[in-house]
């Protein structure tokens, strides 16, 4: 048997306070949603303002981040991003009835070395949405330090 970390909301809350907070220092509206390692939400927050589609696609980005455990935008990096056309991921976007999301904006939480869920932002650019993201992470990552855990704070993550 093995034992497993399981995000709490806590946690979830603490991360979507600080991508909210990036987010406000650089500008954009953003919609965050923190997945369980099933991607399934256990928070999410749309700012004032922010798009009406940001739920749904904040979701797909953690839950395909999550579950794949990769950042997204590494689905369709050139020149080897699998779901890039004539590479052999190429159409990975139509799974899960479409909830698959191979662009930017979603990264696994991975705690001590295993994925325990993700992190989906929708709003801003490509930038914007990883710099929100980036603080997310941390925001865990100095939660988590106090009790001995180690939390990945990168943009490109593969495991």
């Amino acid at each position: 048997m093995k034992a497993a970390l399981k995000l709490e909301l806590r946690e979830a809350r603490a991360m979507i306070a600080a991508a909210i907070a990036k987010s406000e220092e650089i500008g954009v509206l953003e919609t965050v949603c923190i997945v369980d390692e099933g991607g399934f939400p256990l928070a999410m927050e749309r700012m004032d303002g922010a798009r009406i589609t940001g739920p749904q696609i904040a979701w797909n980005k953690a839950f395909t981040a999550a579950g794949h455990k990769r950042s997204t935008h590494l689905f369709t990096t050139p020149p080897n991003g699998p779901a890039l056309p004539g590479n052999e991921a190429f159409g990975i976007q139509l799974s899960f009835e479409g909830r698959f999301a191979a662009f930017v904006g979603g990264f696994p939480v991975v705690v001590n070395g295993a994925v325990v869920g993700g992190v989906g932002l929708s709003g801003g650019n490509g930038e914007q949405d990883t710099k929100a993201g980036l603080a997310a992470l941390q925001a865990l990552a100095d939660l988590l330090a106090s009790e001995g855990h180690t939390v990945l704070v990168e943009a490109d993550i593969k495991k």
